[in-house]
């Protein structure tokens, strides 16, 4: 300590005196870290907090094929050869080094039950992890750095619209950000021609079936997802449509919408209104007989095939 911070004088204007002293201020810093690493508990006696709820959180981590199983056991920390000042002299991080010992279980291929064919445990050098100072603060390559605390965006969904300012047309692209609790941020948009692309974490774009069949979806799972269906069967020379009037709401009707009596409720080349389905649905009209025409550019969603020989009349 100089002689300038012995004879400094600290003058106080308060009324009253001091009660209590000034508390470490420092407390709440140095004992959160000492919780996290537990440094000097033995490994059969440290909590499941901190680095040791890290790793078991993540372990046991199996192959894919799930022949090997990696184990955690416990780690170990040492102290830094270097105290703090020796550190800012030679430019150094004041850390120890991290070592995990883990267990490898090897599992038998031929056997159907799993059977355990070796085991081994081994030590592993995981890398410098920082230690705290007496001051709260850290000493990363030589220089004296502090933890400042960050705002945390909440975890949830979160839906958002560019305003119209992404496109020239002002048309309104509408987004979708998944934030979870821990881990990478998932993100769908739709770009001007209505794709639906995904990107983690902020970076390239990808289309958002990689994700969906990432996550166990089928090419027929996601068209029943993302489109409707029309059913049509074939009935004396004719093909119907299964009508579903809620659907053809804001429509142009290709054809006349007849009811069972002949009563022409919807003619054709007419917009179809909240007052035409009202009809439809209290004249409670289920199939409806179409043209051949209106089958023209229609996609199969499922293949076609003869249920009396068994042959395929169409594929999807």
């Amino acid at each position: 300590m100089t002689n300038t911070v012995r004879k400094r004088i600290r003058k106080g204007f308060g009324q009253h005196s001091s009660i209590i002293d000034v508390p470490l201020l420092l407390e709440m810093q140095l004992n959160s870290y000492k919780e996290f690493l537990q440094f000097n508990t033995n490994p059969e006696e440290r909590k499941n907090q901190g680095l040791h709820a890290a790793f078991t959180s993540v372990f046991p981590m199996e192959s894919y094929s799930g022949n090997a199983l990696i184990e955690y056991l416990s780690y170990s920390l040492t102290e830094c050869p270097f105290n703090v000042l020796e550190c800012k002299l030679r430019g150094l991080a004041y850390a120890g080094a991290l070592r995990l010992r883990v267990r490898l279980v090897l599992f038998d291929k031929e056997s159907s039950d799993k059977k355990i064919k070796d085991i081994k445990e081994q030590e592993i050098y995981m890398g410098e992890l920082p230690l705290m100072t007496d001051y709260g603060s850290f000493v990363i390559n030589g220089t004296e750095r502090v933890v400042v605390s960050q705002l945390h965006r909440s975890p949830g969904v979160f839906f958002e619209h560019d305003k119209g300012k992404t496109h020239s047309s002002g048309k309104l692209l509408y987004s979708a950000r998944i934030i979870p609790y821990r881990g990478s941020w998932l993100d769908f948009e739709f770009d001007p021609k209505d794709c639906l692309f995904a990107r983690i974490d902020r970076r390239r774009k990808l289309p958002a079936t990689i994700i969906l069949k990432a996550l166990g979806y089928t090419s027929a799972d996601i068209i029943n997802l993302f489109f409707e269906f029309d059913e049509f069967s074939y009935k004396k020379g004719e093909w119907h449509l299964h009508l579903v009037p809620q659907r053809l709401r804001g429509q142009v009707a290709m054809f006349d919408i007849k009811s069972k009596d002949g009563k022409v409720l919807v003619e054709e080349g007419r917009r179809i209104t909240v007052r035409h389905i009202a009809e439809l649905e209290k004249a409670k009209i289920r199939q409806v007989a179409i043209p051949d025409d209106f089958l023209l550019k229609k996609v199969l969603a499922h293949d076609v095939i003869d249920e009396t020989t068994g042959e395929l009349l169409a594929s999807a």
